[in-house]
């Protein structure tokens, strides 16, 4: 198992040169100059002398393989270069937000699991009843209501039943629980349930596969506990297929809730890579995606381990 894990990171490294070079080269050829963006966005009058030294005080006058050079080198040190747009280091920039946008993910993992192992078991223990349709119905509205949508919703019921709105300033768990956990639990609400859904409806296809297996048969034959068969054979190979997309949807909820912090206003990272974008913001932007490429390697590292914890016939070699 060590061996694999360290050969699955030792294939971190080309995976993530691979994202620097796409991002970086394709970033290029988008058209658009940040400079001129920052200086003339807003009608001013700049001369192209003084764009030009702009554009040599960012680096960007230096050949295309140079800069590449610099980032990589940059890279190899945890160092992503300066914004060219606020002129901050990018790691911090990225870290006031990832915080955030972190403890959402976090949350509304934890939410969606705690409801959906037991919505998705029950759909398939009691397979056409009552209770699967209900189920069916609560996880089709799951996966047909945008995230942002609901999150109105909540937004509007709380104001309209309660006269009251979630506060607008982030503040840090450690600092004041309270008042963190009333800011960021309605958006961890508003995209758990859609991450619910996909997992309840996961976790009740593959068990239903499963309860039909000749080795489930078997002990129900010897005359095992109905609840120990469930629990110990069929949940737990079950439970394969959602952990890869239980995974996924994290690494999504990373960057991927851009309208949802619109709605909750929200500084995450979502955000900020939608800033980055519009103002062309290079090296704003690599560094997102390689973070965010980074998430998506770690992850998928994390759930080929847990593979060998739920299903014990799995075994990883060479």
């Amino acid at each position: 198992m060590l061996r694999y894990v360290g050969n699955r990171l030792l294939l971190m490294i080309p995976t993530l040169f691979g994202v620097a070079v796409l991002v970086f080269f394709m970033l290029r050829i988008v058209p658009g100059d940040v400079v001129e963006v920052k200086l003339r966005a807003d009608g001013g009058s700049v001369s192209q002398a003084t764009i030009e030294m702009e554009r040599k005080r960012l680096g960007l006058d230096k050949p295309l393989v140079r800069q590449f050079g610099d980032w990589m080198v940059g890279l190899a040190t945890l160092d992503f270069g300066i914004s060219m747009w606020t002129e901050r280091p990018v790691i911090e920039e990225i870290a006031i937000r990832l915080e955030l946008s972190l403890q959402v993910a976090i949350m509304a993992t934890v939410i969606a699991v705690l409801i959906a192992l037991p919505l998705g078991t029950m759909a398939a223990l009691f397979r056409d009843t009552w209770i699967d349709y209900v189920v069916r119905i609560v996880t089709i509205g799951g996966l047909s209501i945008p995230s942002f949508w609901f999150g109105m919703l909540i937004m509007l019921s709380l104001l309209a039943f309660f006269n009251w709105l979630p506060p607008i300033t982030f503040t840090p768990l450690y600092v004041d629980p309270v008042a963190n956990l009333t800011q960021l639990i309605w958006p961890a609400m508003a995209v758990g349930y859609r991450y619910c859904a996909v997992v309840a409806r996961m976790i009740r296809s593959s068990l239903l596969e499963v309860l039909n297996e000749d080795y489930i048969r078997t002990a129900r034959a010897k005359g095992v506990f109905e609840r120990v068969v469930i629990a110990r054979h069929a949940l737990r190979n079950a439970l394969l297929p959602a952990v890869t997309v239980i995974g996924l949807e994290f690494t999504f909820l990373i960057g991927g809730l851009v309208v949802t912090e619109q709605v909750f206003n929200l500084n995450g990272i979502g955000m900020l890579l939608v800033q980055s974008v519009s103002r062309n913001d290079f090296t704003m932007i690599q560094g997102m995606v390689m973070l965010i490429a980074a998430f998506y390697v770690l992850v998928n590292l994390l759930v080929d381990v847990l593979y060998a914890v739920f299903d014990p016939r799995i075994r990883y070699t060479r």
